[in-house]
């Protein structure tokens, strides 16, 4: 007996199902002319193809040119911007993310990609996510060479969406910097945080957004904080500063040994990662008061400094190792790129003799008024 011949699936059957191809269309359409901002002259042709094309040999010129790689994403902090439907500012959190871990070691950001996933695609609001994140890559220098946009329905909701991307830059082997290069002596260079970046929300949204049965303060985005000077939202939405042009300008201009990207785990476990075993460096908390925003969270949430610290900046989201000498000079150089800098401790001789551990990073003093 012979089967029945099922009819034709619609040509709308994939957008029955959640997914428009045709919303995925006009959302490429609208930030084309946000990444065509964000090329580089070693960008080979537009977006639309499978892959991303970096022409590499503007590296010939380097004698050994070591290629730096970094993935990341922005974490709860997205939850913020669709709560506000604000999505044209996410893309810098997520670029500060990426490049700024390749600074570190003086890689200069080449290109990157993203990655947004969403319960379904809302053309205009991708491209606002697009655009943020290529003004962004403008603003590191660096060009965005490819992504993909992806529609989840079912595992997403349909105003929800994720965003991640990775980096690939490239630094000369004989200037590459970490902690081979630290020495006793060299002063802790602290770069200003614009606020919050992309770390610790988890915590930040339990203690100020919680509700109270659940030990949170309960306030709305919308509540204006007259210590902040702005509403809630507005505050927690604040973009990732990025270093990058700076951080490299102060490797190229000082006697700069190391740099540590302040991210999870706050600035002592950070230093720790380029610090040798053998030396260890003391940072005086006295120097600096960090910006309203993380004393709120710690007397709001009853947070313990020392929690505090292994969650957020606290006021300081890039330092560098920087030897003495050129202390003034490195204060200068950061102050031309617009990032507020001063020297907030030294690298000394007292680190773990345990070979995987690093040098110790202890925080001394207290704030000004904390």
């Amino acid at each position: 007996m012979s089967q029945p011949v099922p009819e034709p699936a619609s040509e709308n059957a994939y957008a029955a199902a959640g997914v428009s191809i045709e919303a995925g269309d006009k959302a490429v359409e609208l930030m084309k002319v946000w990444i065509d901002k964000a090329r580089r002259p070693e960008m080979i042709g537009g977006i639309g193809g499978f892959a991303g094309l970096f022409d590499a040999s503007a590296l010939k010129d380097y004698e050994r040119p070591l290629l730096a790689t970094s993935a990341d994403g922005v974490g709860t902090k997205v939850a913020i911007a669709q709560a506000l439907d604000k999505h044209d500012t996410i893309g810098f959190d997520l670029v500060g993310m990426l490049v700024d871990d390749l600074v570190v070691c003086g890689a200069e950001p080449l290109f990157l990609t993203d990655y947004i996933a969403t319960g379904r695609v809302v053309p205009e609001r991708i491209a606002a996510i697009v655009k943020g994140i290529a003004e962004a890559c403008v603003e590191a220098g660096c060009a965005l060479i490819g992504g993909e946009t992806a529609e989840h329905p079912g595992l997403l909701g349909e105003h929800e969406y994720d965003v991640a991307g990775s980096t690939t830059g490239v630094v000369e082997a004989d200037r590459l910097l970490g902690p081979g290069r630290v020495r006793p002596g060299d002063v802790v260079v602290a770069m200003e945080s614009s606020g919050l970046h992309s770390n610790g929300y988890s915590l930040v949204r339990h203690v100020l957004l919680g509700p109270p049965d659940r030990q949170g303060a309960g306030w709305s985005l919308d509540r204006h904080v007259d210590e902040l000077g702005r509403t809630l939202g507005e505050e927690l939405l604040e973009p990732t500063r990025i270093y990058a042009k700076a951080c490299l300008a102060l490797a190229d201009r000082t006697r700069t040994h190391a740099m540590s990207h302040v991210t999870g785990g706050g600035l002592a476990a950070n230093l720790e990662r380029v610090m040798p075993v053998e030396l260890g460096a003391r940072v005086d908390r006295s120097t600096w008061t960090p910006q309203p925003v993380f004393d709120l969270v710690r007397r709001v949430g009853d947070v313990p400094q020392s929690d505090l610290e292994l969650t957020l900046n606290c006021g300081v989201g890039m330092v560098a190792l920087t030897q003495p000498e050129d202390a003034d000079a490195a204060v200068a150089v950061l102050g031309e790129h617009g990032v507020r800098a001063w020297v907030a401790g030294e690298v000394h001789v007292a680190g773990s003799t345990d070979p995987g551990v690093g040098g110790r990073v202890e925080l001394v003093g207290q704030h000004p008024g904390w």
